[in-house]
């Protein structure tokens, strides 16, 4: 017949208790070496996301950028640093809005048209939009009212006033940015690095 833990001898409990004790902590350390990994292993992996992209661009099209803000936006290279950027200075809903209007003028039939132009003003237009973008009031008018009959160009105003926000602010402190001048250093240094490897290879 069981006698209860209460028969137990005193060190058995102590040695029972201690146990547990111990066996916590290393379940505790587990997880948290875990947690460390997969932090680790995300790390590394952006770091070579960001490896690869610079790699694949030549000297001479990050130098383009500089040249104007169309120039950066026809990159696809280009138009995705921005947005890291601008997703930095927690704007980036300029440039997707931006985007979304490119798109949506692309569109050919009719009653699409009419969904994208109300979802696009629901995003980024109408007040308290989950996206909303720094339009005046008039602008913002203007658009609520071109929707209703939805058009290639009912957003072109609105469009045409965040470009000249990006171009006047966010484009030149782009410029200035670590994230576009690691750029210029890292692939100037992949090419000198080419170039000298072609050299070797010659001799």
């Amino acid at each position: 017949m069981c006698r209860g833990l209460a028969s137990l001898p005193t060190t058995c409990l102590e040695r029972a208790k201690e146990f547990k004790t111990r066996l916590g902590i290393l379940l505790q350390k587990s997880d948290t070496q875990n947690e460390s990994l997969v932090s680790n292993k995300t790390e590394k992996a952006n770091k070579n996301s960001k490896s690869s992209m610079t790699d694949s661009i030549c000297p001479d099209e990050v130098s383009c950028w500089k040249e104007s803000l169309d120039k950066l936006l026809s990159s696809k290279q280009g138009l995705a640093t921005f947005r890291i950027f601008l997703k930095s200075e927690f704007s980036e809903e300029n440039l997707d809005f931006w985007m979304a209007c490119e798109d949506y003028k692309k569109i050919k039939s009719p009653a699409k048209l009419a969904s994208k132009a109300k979802k696009i003003y629901e995003e980024f237009i109408q007040t308290d939009a989950t996206r909303e973008i720094n339009i005046d009031y008039e602008t913002r008018d203007i658009t609520k009212k071109n929707i209703l009959e939805a058009t290639p160009s009912c957003f072109d105003e609105a469009q045409n006033k965040i470009y000249i926000l990006m171009k006047k602010d966010s484009y030149l402190r782009f410029l200035k940015s670590a994230v576009y001048q690691g750029m210029v250093k890292k692939t100037a240094c992949n090419s000198s690095s080419q170039q000298n490897h072609g050299k070797r290879s010659q001799t």
